[in-house]
């Protein structure tokens, strides 16, 4: 999705980024609050709401609805941006890097270099984001009461931002991981208990919230609710997994997890390098040179690409694999992990000091985490 992100301008050095989404619901938005129905239904709302009375008979003609439709929804995602700056301000002030803040259909995402583990950072950071939604409802409630009376517009739109702003602050925290309150919900669950198991906890309430959602979409005919169940569910189950995962690793480096398998001379032959994977039951083995360094790998998808009455005469040297990526050994092994799931070979040239010392495979990271969860009490 990173490649229909489009960055519009840099607050405090982050990049502030807009999806594709948004640019074409954007208009949409405007236009669904800009008719005289949605205009009439906002002025009640922020009538029994806040202060002020707007009364929406002044506010009919159509160059006032529809610059009410444009002001409120570009408002709505000023807020979200509030919102995610809220995040990334109380992330920035535990040392944490926020790489971006994306908006999108469904409001922002502030992407931090990392999550942290400690409960009580997490919680703060969680909460901060529907903190500054408060703070900017109220900064529109105390303009409300400074703003003449004969301002319609004006009222109109403090209003629909104090009244939008206690609904993201309020929807936010809804125990639904991974949305503020679901991480608020982790934070609290891992004061007592294992930071694995707080967010498998905080995932499976997300899953309910996600197939609620998903009920009162169908039940309304509602797309944006389906949209919404379908994030949440996706991200839960990212999320759960995600830590899981990096809880499995969590001691362990990439050097740890080499393939330990003894390496072919790159003059082998495709035939002997067919019997040593068979008996080793393995896809892949590392070759070297004449120096006995790692040059390559070669797979048994390599092998097959060689004729079978060519065997004996061909060199495993000339099917292998030599352009590898290349990890360093004392990388966190969940790191390498995920380096390598985005890699097409699935193997990586592990490296120690800038000199090859092994190979490690998406097969060793999975047999490494079947052992880890067999043994683990997660």
């Amino acid at each position: 999705m990173s490649s229909y992100n489009y960055t519009i301008l840099h607050i405090w050095g982050i990049p502030i980024r807009i999806n594709i989404s948004l640019l074409v619901f954007l208009p949409i938005l405007a236009f669904l609050i800009g008719s005289g129905e949605q205009i009439g239904a906002y002025s009640s709302l922020i009538t029994a709401l806040t202060p002020a009375t707007v009364d929406p008979a002044a506010l009919s003609g159509p160059e006032d609805r529809w610059l009410i439709g444009a002001i409120s929804a570009f408002a709505l995602f000023g807020s979200v941006t509030f919102h995610e700056l809220g995040h990334a301000w109380a992330a920035m002030r535990y040392d944490i890097e926020v790489e971006s803040i994306t908006l999108w259909l469904l409001g922002g995402l502030a992407s931090l270099s990392s999550m942290p583990e400690e409960w009580n950072r997490e919680f703060w950071i969680a909460i901060a984001g529907p903190a500054s939604s408060l703070l900017l409802a109220a900064g529109g409630l105390a303009a409300l009461v400074v703003v003449p009376t004969s301002a319609t517009l004006l009222i109109y739109c403090l209003g629909f931002l104090a009244v939008m702003n206690v609904f993201l602050a309020v929807f936010n925290m809804l125990p639904a991981f991974p949305m503020d309150g679901g991480r608020v919900l982790r934070a609290l669950l891992a004061r007592n208990r294992s930071y694995v198991s707080a967010t498998r906890t905080a995932a499976s309430v997300g899953t309910v919230f996600a197939l609620l959602f998903l009920g009162l979409g169908i039940y309304t005919f509602s797309p944006l609710l389906l949209i919404l169940a379908l994030f949440i569910y996706v991200a839960a189950s990212n999320e759960s997994r995600s830590v899981v995962i990096a809880g499995l690793l969590s001691d362990l480096t990439v050097a740890d997890l080499i393939n330990e398998q003894e390496p072919l001379p790159a003059d082998s032959t495709v035939e002997a390098a067919l019997d040593r994977l068979f008996a080793s039951r393995r896809s892949e083995l590392p070759v070297v040179d004449d120096d006995g360094d790692i040059v390559g790998v070669v797979t048994t998808e390599k092998l097959r690409s060689v004729p079978t009455d060519q065997f004996s005469t061909t060199p495993v040297g000339s099917v292998a694999t030599t352009d590898l990526p290349r990890l360093d050994g004392r990388m966190d092994a969940v790191d390498g992990l995920y380096e390598l799931a985005g890699n097409e070979a699935g193997v990586a040239l592990v490296e120690w000091d800038g000199r090859p010392i092994g190979l490690i495979s998406r097969g060793d990271f999975t047999s490494a985490l079947n052992m880890r969860r067999d043994v683990e009490p997660f």
